[in-house]
């Protein structure tokens, strides 16, 4: 790609942006939120089709007139924001547009099964292919869309944060693909706010920051603070705080909590016998691997999941509650920040002001009215307080970055005055300098008492920002760390069972 330029209104997203992929290289793509790692992406894949500059494929200048064309060619794309169709079968997902078909015409359902299952399992998942893509967990669709992309057997394959909703033994599950393909010739660019990522996988380097390629380099020997520092432009100091704060009183405090459904849904595993607290002021981690049972447990917690029988014991500020419905949640004090933020956490085409203040209507109406001063001053005050980047009011939420959309559904979340904060991958997709900012707002609430329930993916950002952390086990809290006197190893070794002890979790362990 070389001299690519792209003007979005009077925003210039990309400048005179030059990237050259190898066959058999991995080429990691970094940049904060809104650097322009998107839009350059969305030139190669043949979505963005108005831009300057020229784009050649083993040589030869091509010109893409669709993402078809681009396909044709030889690129295939793992979007961040998942493209699947929850209505159809994931065989049905992965073939959508070029569906195998028999000699009489007619599609071949047996066959695209079958393709489907050997797919899957390069990529390390144990899927029935005929299964509905809309009862698969966020990090399982990740998977589907990975193993979509290698149908296409793509010259080069874009990977935009492909493992945001992954355990580490689905990560590395996926790397021994990346590595076959690489060993097969194929060009990879790799798009990852995960910077031990980087230098465990990528063989070069190319940093955007306000649509210019700020640096290039060969990620041999390369440090993370080296990494961060090309990526905002100056130094950045540990995301994480050294101390654990003070505590309060205790706010929530389950006891071998459990949920029997009244219909069992495929692919989620609810709570089975969980014991836990938070109190005002602390940061408790929920960690564990993918399907262990994380955002199931707050889904449970906030009266959004599957509807069934609760056993054990659910206490807020020692009162025995069993909310049904958010709205029963929030009037105990409860906010929830989903883990997929464009399909549970936005309304997309709406406004961004919309989006804000949705939590908190009914306390800002007036005789069923909202006062539009009303309105605007509480969603300027979240903009502020959060350094949420935006255009307009007005402007609809998906015209903003990944990271300033997280911050979004948090600040709405905020508005309530939660006293328990459920936050589920809050992070996830987010560049290191929004991480930075969402820590420190997350410190910050926790120094004015509200009590926060963390479920994450990431072991650093759980033993760095957690007081405690609880890890589950099929829907089972089955081992608590003080993060004072635990790391990473020891957080994954549990995950992971080995070590496992019976000991109850939710006091001292």
């Amino acid at each position: 790609m070389t001299g690519i330029s792209k003007t979005y209104g009077g925003t210039l997203a990309c400048d005179d942006v030059d990237l050259t992929v190898r066959a058999g290289e991995v080429h990691a793509l970094l940049g904060e939120n809104g650097a322009g790692k998107s839009t350059l992406m969305r030139v190669l894949s043949g979505d963005v089709t108005d831009h300057h500059g020229t784009v050649a494929i083993e040589g030869r200048p091509t010109r893409f007139g669709s993402p078809h064309d681009a396909q044709r060619a030889g690129i295939a794309m793992i979007p961040q924001e998942l493209d699947l169709v929850p209505g159809l079968s994931i065989a049905a997902n992965i073939f959508l547009g070029r569906e195998l078909r028999t000699r009489a015409g007619i599609i071949d359902v047996r066959r695209m099964n079958r393709e489907t299952g050997d797919l899957l399992a390069r990529t390390g998942i144990t899927l029935d292919p005929k299964r509905h893509v809309g009862e698969l967990r966020t990090g399982e669709q990740q998977l589907v869309a990975i193993a979509k992309a290698l149908a296409l057997d793509a010259k080069v394959l874009i990977m935009d944060e492909p493992t945001s909703a992954l355990s580490p033994a689905e990560v590395t599950r996926m790397f021994a693909v990346i590595t076959e393909l690489r060993a097969a010739g194929a060009g990879i660019v790799y798009i990852s706010h995960r910077m031990e990522e980087i230098s465990r996988i990528a063989d070069r380097a190319t940093v955007l920051r306000n649509g210019r390629v700020a640096a290039a380099f060969a990620t041999a020997d390369l440090t993370v603070a080296q990494v961060t520092e090309a990526l905002v432009g100056r130094p950045v100091q540990a995301l994480f705080r050294t101390e654990h704060g003070s505590t309060g009183r205790e706010l929530l405090r389950l006891t071998d909590f459990a949920l029997r459904p009244r219909r069992t849904r495929p692919g989620r595993r609810e709570p089975d016998g969980v014991s836990l607290s938070v109190r005002a002021g602390e940061i408790v981690g929920l960690g564990g691997l993918l399907g262990s049972g994380r955002t199931e447990l707050l889904e449970t917690l906030f009266g959004a999941g599957t509807p069934g029988r609760r056993h054990g014991e659910l206490r807020v500020r020692d009162r025995v509650v069993r909310p049904r419905r958010p709205r029963q949640a929030m009037r105990l004090g409860m906010a929830l920040v989903p883990e997929d933020r464009r399909i549970s956490g936005l309304a997309l085409s709406h406004s961004i002001r919309a989006n804000t203040v949705l939590s908190i209507v009914d306390r800002i109406a007036v005789g069923g009215y909202v006062p539009r001063k009303r309105e605007t001053g509480a969603v300027r005050r979240v903009v502020d307080e959060l350094k949420i980047k935006i255009g307009g009011l007005g402007d609809a939420a998906n015209t903003l970055s990944g990271g300033n959309q997280q911050k979004i559904v948090l600040g709405r979340a905020l508005l309530t005055e939660p006293s328990l904060l459920l936050l589920d991958e809050p992070t996830r997709g987010v560049d290191v300098g929004a991480k930075a900012e969402i820590y420190q707002l997350l410190r910050e609430a926790a120094g004015r008492g509200i009590g926060i329930l963390l479920a994450s993916s990431e072991p650093a950002e759980l033993v760095g920002l957690c007081d405690r952390v609880v890890v589950l086990h099929d829907g089972r809290s089955v081992r608590e760390l003080d993060t004072r006197d635990a790391g990473e190893a020891e957080l994954l070794a549990a995950a992971m069972g080995e070590g496992r002890t019976a000991a109850a979790v939710g006091g001292e362990s």
